[in-house]
């Protein structure tokens, strides 16, 4: 609620009454110099990293899993098989790194993979509490076919971009992973 100064106040019971009454009114938030105006939404719009990655990344999502309907695959399910397309089976926690998502999260967006024989999971035989991820054959079979539609895609966007700002884009971009 306002007091019409421009401050938010919140009435009710305070621990400690100052006039032995209990419900004084007490500013919720102390006034900021960067007041929440029309003028200030605007400036997070057009300055804020975090948005405009944010926007960047689901138009990036949208463009790459329409490409990639044909093969059954959205962009995440193809960087999750990317990233297990190594000699040895890596382990949920060195995928889980390297996707920089928790290991809960890994472990759901595996379970439709697995679901169809795209992905198996095993336990690994030098730790026996650990487990191992790989493809199947019918996983490496789809993402042979996965992989040039991305390769075409991704020339596409390095394109849109113009010369020399897929590298700074991807620099800065680690930078901040």
């Amino acid at each position: 609620m306002s007091n019409g100064l421009g401050k938010i106040v919140i009435r009710g019971s305070s621990s400690r009454p100052e006039d032995g009454e209990g419900s004084e009114a007490r500013p919720a938030v102390a006034p900021s110099p960067l007041a929440a105006s029309f003028e200030t939404t605007l400036h997070i719009r057009d300055a804020c990293l975090c948005l405009a990655s944010q926007r960047a990344a689901r138009a990036l999502s949208r463009l790459f899993d329409d490409a990639l309907k044909p093969v059954g695959l959205t962009s995440g399910q193809f960087s999750l098989m990317t990233s297990l397309n190594r000699p040895e089976p890596p382990s949920i926690g060195s995928v889980a790194r390297l996707l920089a998502m928790d290991r809960t999260t890994l472990t759901a967006n595996l379970k439709p993979l697995e679901r169809r024989g795209l992905v198996k999971t095993e336990v690994d035989p030098k730790d026996r509490r650990g487990r191992r991820l790989s493809l199947t054959a019918e996983g490496l079979g789809v993402l042979d076919a996965a992989t040039p539609i991305w390769s075409r895609v991704h020339a596409e966007v390095e394109a849109r971009l113009g010369e020399g700002a897929p590298s700074l884009l991807r620099a800065g971009l680690a930078a901040l992973a």
